[in-house]
């Protein structure tokens, strides 16, 4: 049962935690352990509340002192009444491991039969493990003990006091919200270092101990130089003491900030070779944890309306400061073509909400609001504000907050308030249409006749809020030498009206050149060129000099095609054009990726395969002028097999015939090979089979679910869709990698009686799983490569449904609303 906003306030009112002391017993083989909690809290005498709490049985029930009835138990819920104005709740229950990722999950690694578990507790789970106030404004310490087998290792939130004979003891946490109680346990494998007074540690699985030995140099580097940066900009220095960073399997997010223990998807160590880009991406998550440390554990939001506080920061503060202290200083690059798309393509849906929204009503509509909106949009939001109020008195409002509210939580107001006094500036406004408001404006650049330049701007009809935005422009010619590099560049600010007059810019009626608006990429807005610049970009953008600038216009260049304004042919003719030539990884990662998926969605039947030719052909000049053994001609690489129609060719390279030089053909590259065979019909259930013998990994495992969801025959598509839709024994990685694989644009006749079904089983699938399991599971098994007004009828007709599941409601809505851009697109 969802938690609202309304009994959070009531029970925060009535209510003040100050300890959860638990102890799990994990020795018991099976889907249960033990769990025995003792809670101590103060309470308004004589009143009533209830914790989260859902056991498989209860064995002890007191409340100070005296039995509670099993009766006060239901719906999730353990209800207490008469309450003291000290009380002590003590509680002995078995309860039930997770297969989803939530609660304490329980795997398996079919690599050595090694059984792990983790805690998330994330939104409202904590009643999966213990009876808990489970909001973020009932913060308490949180002391930890754990029975476990003797081979077993431990690690919590709080710093280990003792463990012998299978028996773990941890010092009890500094005031946390239950969200944040961790704990990793298993025979997992260690490596530890210390940094500047605070011990460090790195876990992950016994199946992966050798590549955490390969990269811990790395790891621990990132982890150092972070820290280090951190301890500059913020006055209360790392607050939780030891920094510990466990790697989990089947992990739901990229990671997860627990003090202390921080947790990441163990996919972060890699077991093949990686692009500098995903390398980056994983200093990025180290950072953007990190940066959590501060922001979301040492001050917490009040209530899920305030997850920006959270999130936003985390995202802006990651990027900057890896880019700030780490040797990848491209992070803005990818902020710009890979995060900050993702917050557009959110904010354009019909879900879409303000970063700090008004209210969230309760934690099933908080979970919905961890999007591209949260993230990257409230990141993008920020760098704006730093860009106007400066970064030092940004820096002083930021120390002023933490000291305000250390180890408790804040709002919105709080944060502004503490802004607006270190900056001198009102910031009430800019709240009001930045942070309160929903959606994105469009700009443009305008040139006049005379050569005068001015930036127009718009907004949605049903969101018409126009924005002020701090920006700049850049002009951008071919040098003797043929770089394309930027001769001028000018700051401009940009009013909340329809027309911004520019001054400035020099040579602007010389139409051989390229304006680039929002060079530097400041703001956060759609971006549209004039038409002479446009008409210069084939031309001049494999040229230019600065890869934030190229990001920057193939952002604006891919954004176009999402809406229908450029053709998806005159995309694959750019990437033919430029694409081989560009040097950033992370930019021919994202729009290889991107141009694929528009490809398959936005080109009608009868011109996709042309168009996926031309993606093929740009990515074999690519691999062709790619250093052997670099990152781009793997990324090129991976392009090409993602796209190639030649399965001979591929099958060579399976073979270790006919390979690039430099090429490693590894257990990821051979899956991937497989993965696009498989798809065109060009193997099938017994290569999968033999492959999953040569790698009975955790990867190999998810890639074989993937890869028989793929085989094009009925029943390899009958086997997936009882499994994404029936099968509650699979665990959410494998679902998902399963409805993954399901859905080919090659296979549209085989898969066309799955669209009704698809809108007929969903919502029994939604009721088997649950939270971000099932919300990921409904999205990867939506028909979005059946492009058909068929599809948007079914659609139409399962949204009519009143007690729709939200969670599955938002996953159609903005599905649908994809597949509504793709036919107007091929119209």
């Amino acid at each position: 049962m969802p938690l609202t906003r309304a009994e959070a306030a009531t029970r925060a009112a009535l209510v003040d935690v100050h300890e959860y002391e638990i102890h799990l017993d994990v020795t018991a083989d099976g889907d249960t352990f033990a769990s025995r909690t003792v809670v101590r809290f103060s309470a308004t005498p004589g009143a009533a509340t209830f914790l989260e709490f859902e056991p498989v049985s209860v064995s002890s029930l007191t409340l100070n002192g005296q039995a509670v009835p099993s009766s006060a138990m239901a719906d999730g819920r353990l209800m207490l009444s008469d309450l003291a104005a000290s009380n002590e709740l003590a509680v002995t229950a078995t309860m039930r491991y997770s297969n989803t990722g939530e609660g304490l999950h329980k795997y398996v690694d079919p690599a050595d039969g090694n059984v792990y578990l983790y805690q998330h507790l994330f939104i409202n789970n904590a009643g999966r493990v213990l009876p808990a106030f489970d909001q973020p404004d009932m913060k308490a310490s949180v002391k930890v003990s754990v029975t476990a087998p003797e081979t077993w290792k431990v690690a919590a939130n709080g710093e280990l006091v003792s463990h012998s004979a299978g028996e773990w003891s941890f010092a009890p946490t500094k005031p946390i919200s239950t969200y944040l109680a961790t704990l990793f346990a298993g025979p997992f494998h260690a490596v530890t270092d210390s940094h500047d007074g605070i011990p460090l540690a790195l876990y992950v699985r016994a199946a992966l101990a050798e590549h955490l030995d390969e990269q811990a140099e790395e790891l621990f580097t990132v982890t150092k130089q972070c820290l280090d940066r951190y301890h500059e900009m913020f006055d209360i220095r790392y607050p939780f003491g030891h920094y510990q960073q466990a790697f989990a399997p089947e992990f739901n997010f990229g990671a997860m900030e627990y003090p202390g223990l921080v947790i990441f998807r163990d996919e972060m160590i890699y077991r093949s070779a990686v692009t500098e880009s995903q390398r980056e991406a994983r200093a990025n998550v180290i950072a953007h944890e990190m940066a959590h440390m501060w922001f979301g554990d040492l001050v917490t939001m009040a209530w899920w309306d305030d997850l920006w506080l959270n999130e936003s920061f985390a995202e802006y503060l990651g990027t900057r400061v890896a880019a700030e202290a780490t040797r990848f200083t491209g992070t803005w690059t990818t902020f710009a073509m890979q995060r900050k798309a993702w917050g557009l393509r959110a904010d354009q849906h019909p879900s879409t909400h303000p970063v700090a929204p008004e209210s969230v009503a309760d934690t099933d509509e908080a979970l919905l609001n961890f999007d591209g909106i949260s993230y990257a949009k409230g990141a993008a939001t920020l760098k704006q504000l730093v860009a106007w109020v400066g970064d030092e008195a940004f820096r002083r409002g930021l120390n002023a907050h933490f000291a305000a509210h250390a180890y408790g939580n804040a709002t919105l107001d709080d944060l502004l308030s503490a802004l607006a006094a270190a900056s001198g500036r009102d910031l009430s406004a800019w709240a009001a249409v930045w942070l309160r408001r929903a959606q994105v404006n469009t700009l443009r650049t305008s040139i006049g006749a005379d050569g005068s330049v001015a930036v127009l701007q718009t907004a949605p009809a049903e969101y018409p809020t126009l924005r002020p935005h701090r920006l700049e422009i850049g002009r951008y010619e071919q040098g003797a030498d043929g770089a394309v590099v930027r001769q001028s560049l000018v700051s401009a600010e940009i009013a909340a009206t329809e027309r911004t007059e520019i001054s400035g810019l020099s040579d602007v009626s010389d139409k051989s050149g390229l304006l680039l608006l929002n060079d530097g990429d400041l703001t956060y807005a759609k971006i549209r060129l004039d038409e002479a610049s446009a008409a210069a970009v084939p031309s001049l953008l494999p040229l230019i000099d600065d890869s934030l600038a190229r990001a920057v216009l193939w952002a604006s260049t891919l954004d176009a095609v999402v809406d229908g304004e450029r053709p998806v042919a005159e995309l694959v003719t750019l990437v033919l054009a430029a694409l081989p030539m560009e040097t950033e990884v992370v930019i021919v990662e994202d729009v290889l990726r991107a141009t694929r998926g528009l490809v398959d969605r936005y080109a009608t039947a009868e011109t996709r395969p042309a168009a996926l030719e031309l993606v093929a052909q740009a990515t074999d000049r690519l691999l062709a002028a790619s250093e052997p053994g670099g990152s781009r001609q793997l990324a090129a690489a991976r392009g090409l097999i993602g796209a190639t129609v030649e399965t001979a060719r591929l099958q060579d390279w399976l073979a270790g015939t006919g390979v690039p030089e430099g090429l490693a053909i590894d257990a990821d590259l051979r899956w991937l090979i497989l993965y696009r065979l498989v798809v065109l019909g060009a193997a099938g259930r017994a290569e999968i089979d033999a492959e999953f013998e040569r790698d009975r990994s955790s990867t190999g495992e998810q890639w074989a679910a993937r890869c028989r969801a793929a085989v094009p025959d009925a029943d390899a598509k009958a086997a997936a869709w009882a499994a994404i839709v029936e099968d509650v024994s699979l665990s959410n990685r494998l679902v998902e990698m399963t409805a993954s694989g399901f859905w080919q644009p090659e296979q549209l006749g085989l898969l066309a009686p799955y669209v009704p079904r698809y809108f007929a089983e969903m919502p029994s699938m939604m009721r088997l799983r649950s939270g971000m399991s099932a919300e990921r599971t409904a999205g990867l098994a939506y028909p979005d490569v059946v492009v058909d007004p068929e599809t948007r009828r079914l659609a139409a007709e399962l949204l009519a449904h009143e007690h729709l599941d939200p969670i599955l409601r938002r996953v159609v809505q903005d599905l649908d609303d994809d597949m509504r851009k793709a036919l107007d697109a091929r119209s």
